[in-house]
């Protein structure tokens, strides 16, 4: 009974240590992938990299989401406007890249976009 016990406790720690690991690759796939990340004195990193098939030269497209105003009750809708180019200069590694704005003014929290021709 008492190896049981320990063989669940054991168990129940290992599951909890693997959580902020699990919760990282959560995090990128479902909120920063496609984002850019840090626009700074250092540069501009998006979250795309080479799992996403990001490769060094390519021009990719940078939106801005805003909410349209619309009734109350109804669920918010959402619009998508260009606001420039990037054009990726540095792969770090499977999530992130460094790039140059080539036109118009990405921001921070802007959605970069890969197109997979």
């Amino acid at each position: 009974m008492i190896k049981k016990s320990v063989i669940a406790a054991l168990a129940g720690v290992a599951m909890l240590s693997a959580t902020p690991v699990l919760a990282q690759g959560i995090g990128h796939t479902f909120f920063m992938k496609g984002s850019i990340v840090a626009n700074d004195s250092n540069g501009t990193v998006i979250c795309i990299g080479k799992a996403d098939g990001a490769e060094v030269g390519q021009t990719l497209e940078v939106y801005r989401v805003k909410q349209l105003p619309g009734p109350n009750k109804a669920p918010p809708s959402y619009r998508r406007d260009l606001v420039g180019h990037v054009k990726i200069d540095h792969v770090f590694d499977d999530h992130f890249a460094h790039v140059t704005v080539t036109d118009g003014t990405p921001a921070k929290h802007d959605i970069v976009e890969l197109r997979k021709n």
